[in-house]
């Protein structure tokens, strides 16, 4: 795969207008919100009680109180790769031994907070720490989540323990998801460093959507209806990216990231897309591992927010498709396609 920053998906046969997302909230503005979390913009974690006054002083609604506290967060704590990297290798190498490896965690856990309140740096223990808390301070019941996270590296070993905690929140009597950690910014794969690059996508998501890439311990908080997903659709579901949350509501089609079909057979991608997303331009990108190309599909429609897109596979061979929306990658397929049926 020439693409580094992605995320794994699953196919989930729901409804989305029942469950709880951010277009609930469509009729109020964040505009206030937005501000004070960049008046603010710098400031210590010195005062938290503090910070929280300043973040939410003046804000009429809890949902605009959580996204000046959220989008603070997103905007001045940075991903400190190293100690991820560190944690990892420490996990690894003592996953045989579990005196060793809950030794490790407790020392691990003082570290994470030291580096948080002393350098505004950690992994995503401390985001969702810091919005938990900051949110709590506000009166807003919000919780820590933890479970598994699929990353760019797609590596099942990552996957043997849980590796990624992210917060649900309750505004206006019900419950909704959100992740500060992969909505925060991306590593740069030049130069290793951090860079903030907020995407407001991971803001209260779509549930659906957002158990294409977090598998949470306690099946309570998937926020779905039954049934509900199981980690193998979890490990064998498509690659669906970050910016694919600014656009989507559902991916529906394909369910797995891998494949087979015959020579000349269309492949079907099904998508819903957000309220008010209509998109202009949709492509794929076909890699067969030597060659790479751009191209329109052979059908697109877009029709109830629903966006279909056929094309058929004329060649045998392994390819990578990746498909396009408006300039922004949103998922990936390996397609093995066969020459005789």
């Amino acid at each position: 795969m020439k693409y580094f920053y992605f995320l794994f998906g699953l196919f989930l046969a729901c409804t989305i207008q029942s469950q709880a997302q951010s277009w609930d909230f469509d009729a109020i503005s964040f505009k206030k919100a937005d501000s004070l979390a960049m008046i603010n913009k710098g400031a210590s974690l010195d005062n938290l009680p503090q910070l929280t006054y300043n973040l939410t002083n003046g804000l009429a609604t809890d949902v605009e109180r959580f996204r000046a506290i959220y989008l603070w967060v997103c905007t001045n704590v940075k991903n400190d790769y190293n100690l991820y990297a560190k944690n990892k290798r420490k996990r690894k190498r003592f996953q045989e031994d579990s005196l060793k490896l809950e030794a490790w965690n407790e020392k691990f856990k003082k570290r994470i907070f030291k580096t948080l309140l002393k350098r505004k740096r950690t992994i995503c223990t401390g985001y969702a720490y810091m919005v938990k808390t900051l949110s709590n301070l506000a009166n807003i019941d919000c919780n820590i989540i933890n479970g598994f996270g699929k990353t760019s590296s797609g590596n099942p070993e990552d996957l043997r323990y849980p590796n990624h905690s992210w917060n649900a929140v309750k505004l206006d009597n019900k419950w909704y998801l959100c992740d500060p950690t992969w909505a925060s910014g991306v590593q740069n794969t030049n130069n290793g460093r951090f860079e903030f690059d907020y995407n407001d996508g991971l803001f209260l998501a779509s549930p659906q959507l957002f158990a294409i890439n977090h598998f949470p311990l306690e099946e309570r908080w998937f926020l779905l209806d039954e049934p509900l997903p199981n980690f193998t659709n979890f490990i064998e579901a498509p690659i669906v990216y970050n910016e694919a949350y600014k656009i989507l509501a559902l991916h529906q089609l394909p369910k797995k990231l891998y494949n087979e079909v015959y020579r000349n057979k269309t492949l079907n991608i099904t998508y819903t897309l957000k309220p008010n997303i209509v998109p202009k331009t949709v492509t794929l990108t076909i890699d067969d591992g030597i060659n790479t190309k751009t191209i329109t599909p052979d059908s697109v429609s877009f029709k109830d927010q629903k966006l279909y897109v056929s094309h058929i596979l004329k060649k045998y061979g392994l390819f990578d498709v990746h498909l396009t929306i408006d300039d922004q990658l949103v998922a990936s397929y390996v397609y093995k396609v066969k020459r005789f049926n």
